[in-house]
């Protein structure tokens, strides 16, 4: 494999949990705090790195039905954070396919917080590989953390291209959607939900998931002010 400096992977937990809906209810509590709360813009990043970092906690290392158990040691929250975008991403992918070792690599620096290598990592994925739609999606989102949660032209580009290869795979409409939330358009994330929700299979899995966080979401932009429209905080 390509890449300075020795491999940073530790190995995925093999107890697999559903990490969208803590994802999801990280953006709507965000979404929450800036348009019905009217959190200042100035606080929204200090924020959005607490609420992101208190749910990958507990997403973590919560176990409720243990009264009483012994806290685990310390973990950093970097750590945390990469652990679940990885982890999330998967959820999309069959559990006996594994990625390229590209994305592998990559993801052992997304667990870093060092998005910028991973993105160089998933670069060479896919020239290697353009056909390699997760690899297209994890460099999407990478994008979008080195951009501290803005959605660029690179990124955009990187999930049209996710989309693109695997059009059946809803991965790339979703996250693009997160990324148009974290951005404060929810708007545009409520027209590709909607979207995606329309053209779902009806067994589908993630069916009946993204119909739930889209429904939440709705419910928190109609309580906003102005008669419900969702109105930019500028």
């Amino acid at each position: 494999d390509s890449g300075g400096g020795g491999d940073p992977a530790a190995p995925v937990p093999e107890t697999r949990m559903s990490w969208l809906p803590i994802i999801a209810l990280a953006a709507l509590v965000f979404a929450l705090a800036v348009y019905l709360l009217k959190l200042p813009r100035a606080l929204w990043m200090l924020f959005g790195s607490a609420l992101l970092f208190g749910l990958a906690g507990y997403a973590m290392h919560g176990n409720p039905g243990q009264p009483g158990a012994p806290a685990d040691p310390v973990v950093d929250e970097t750590a945390q954070a990469g652990e679940m975008m990885v982890v999330a991403r998967r959820e999309f992918y069959p559990e006996g396919r594994l990625p390229s070792r590209f994305v592998v690599t990559a993801d052992a620096f997304t667990r870093r917080g060092q998005h910028e290598q991973a993105a160089n990592f998933l670069r060479n994925a896919v020239a290697e590989n353009p056909a390699d739609s997760e690899a297209w999606l994890a460099l999407g989102n990478a994008l979008v953390e080195h951009a501290d949660g803005q959605l660029t032209a690179a990124a955009l580009y990187a999930y049209s291209q996710a989309e693109a290869v695997a059009p059946d795979n809803p991965a790339p409409t979703y996250f693009l959607g997160l990324a148009f939330l974290r951005g404060g358009e929810p708007g545009r994330t409520l027209e590709l939900w909607r979207e995606l929700l329309q053209s779902a299979p009806e067994q589908a899995e993630w069916r009946a998931p993204l119909a739930a966080r889209l429904d939440r979401l709705e419910a928190i932009l109609a309580a906003g002010p102005v008669g419900g429209a969702v109105q930019s905080p500028d």
